[in-house]
């Protein structure tokens, strides 16, 4: 009998999706109250493919005023977040808009916090509640993060720690609005496209892989992991592919908004972000790249040491995901070869497998494995309760 626990389940953001559908933005903007915008980007690609021209005049048509912060890192840094809320302080900004990906999201978020509180964010990024946040947009333009929906927002630390920070806290971090149009994300190069789909599929995987289950929760979940196996490949194959794109938005959306986590709140979960986290903060890969690398060698990690129940989640993620036969010998087997099918997809991207392909050195192991422990009281919070010991005979199973 699957062990069902209580949730919450809110679905705030408005979800505006489709062709065109930034030209409605303005609109929005105004809607959820906004008057003077913080327009959060990134690098400079919005202006190469011209979405930031398409922003600027459906701003100004729509007589919103606006500021702006680019320079957004791929790993978002706290002191862009910081030089963020300097602007709003002297702009008297009450909106913010992201548009790119989860980090440029995330830095609005951060910043938006920030502002609701009369300055005070960072306290949230290590554990404290926060009560507000200023009304936040998105425009994403990659499936990926989920940023767009979801409660959740990561930063770097880089101005004292160089450590990766997250929070999520559902009821106060998310955005009024998506506008979601996936013609926006034709441009993505394959690298990020492929990194992309690694994100949408963890953050069902973080949903699944927990002591808590329900029947339509799990069915959710599946199809979100099948969808993503599905279009990922056609979406690297055809870049314009509307459809396909189309889908992977949704999925994003979707795999980070709580609906794959019904019936399996109250568990600690996401061990693998855990993991994760304590090595791109540092090496600076992109965080699906890392995710790709650490969710096998969690599910290793289970087959080896896992109860017979956390055993046999593993191999019906097999079954139902990478249509692994069931009759096989024993779970065991099952669960290895659904993990081996799973390797092969990641790799059929063009993701890297081993934490040797992203560069982290085994002389990192246990530096990393303590951070990890010191950040989650101890122990990691994933579905299997792992101390340090056990975060680097994981690290060892990703070389």
């Amino acid at each position: 009998m699957k062990n069902f626990s209580n949730f919450n389940f809110h679905m705030y953001t408005e979800i505006s999706f489709g062709r065109g559908t930034v030209d409605g933005l303005a609109g929005l903007i105004k809607k959820y109250g906004g008057t003077k915008v913080l327009f959060v980007y990134g690098s400079g690609s919005i202006k190469k493919s011209g979405l930031y021209d398409r922003i600027v005049k459906a701003l100004n048509e729509g007589g919103v005023h606006f500021v702006e912060l680019g320079g957004v890192k791929a790993n978002p840094l706290r002191s862009v977040a910081e030089k963020g809320i300097e602007i709003a302080r002297a702009e008297g900004t009450d909106f913010y808009l992201g548009v790119g990906g989860g980090s440029v999201i995330d830095t609005a978020k951060a910043i938006a916090l920030a502002m609701a509180s009369g300055g005070e964010y960072w306290s949230y990024y290590n554990g404290v509640e926060p009560r507000s946040m200023e009304p936040v947009g998105a425009i994403n333009t990659i499936a990926a993060a989920g940023s767009e929906t979801s409660g959740s927002t990561v930063l770097v630390d880089d101005i004292e720690t160089d450590r990766k920070f997250g929070l999520m806290w559902p009821d106060v971090c998310r955005p009024v609005f998506a506008i979601m149009d996936p013609e926006l994300t034709y441009a993505l190069p394959s690298r990020q496209t492929a990194s992309g789909a690694a994100d949408i599929f963890s953050h069902t995987f973080m949903r699944y892989f927990t002591n808590y289950a329900s029947y339509l929760g799990d069915a959710y979940c599946v199809s979100t992991f099948k969808t993503v196996k599905k279009y990922a490949p056609i979406v690297l194959s055809r870049p314009d592919d509307y459809e396909a794109r189309a889908e992977l938005m949704l999925a994003a959306t979707f795999s980070h908004n709580d609906l794959t986590g019904i019936g399996r709140a109250g568990d600690g979960r996401g061990g693998e972000h855990s993991l994760e986290r304590q090595l791109s903060g540092y090496y600076d890969f992109p965080h699906g790249e890392g995710l790709a690398v650490m969710m096998p060698a969690f599910l290793k990690y289970i087959v080896l040491h896992g109860t017979q129940s956390q055993v046999a989640r593993v191999a019906d993620f097999g079954v139902c995901v990478f249509d692994v036969e069931p009759e096989m010998d024993d779970v065991v087997s099952v669960a290895t070869e659904g993990i081996a099918r799973f390797i092969e997809w990641l790799r059929s991207l063009g993701l890297p497998v081993t934490l040797g392909e992203l560069g982290v050195p085994e002389s990192e192991y246990a530096t990393a494995a303590e951070r990890c422990v010191s950040d989650n009281g101890g122990t990691l919070n994933g579905f299997m309760e792992t101390d340090a010991d056990g975060i680097r005979e994981i690290f060892r199973l990703a070389e």
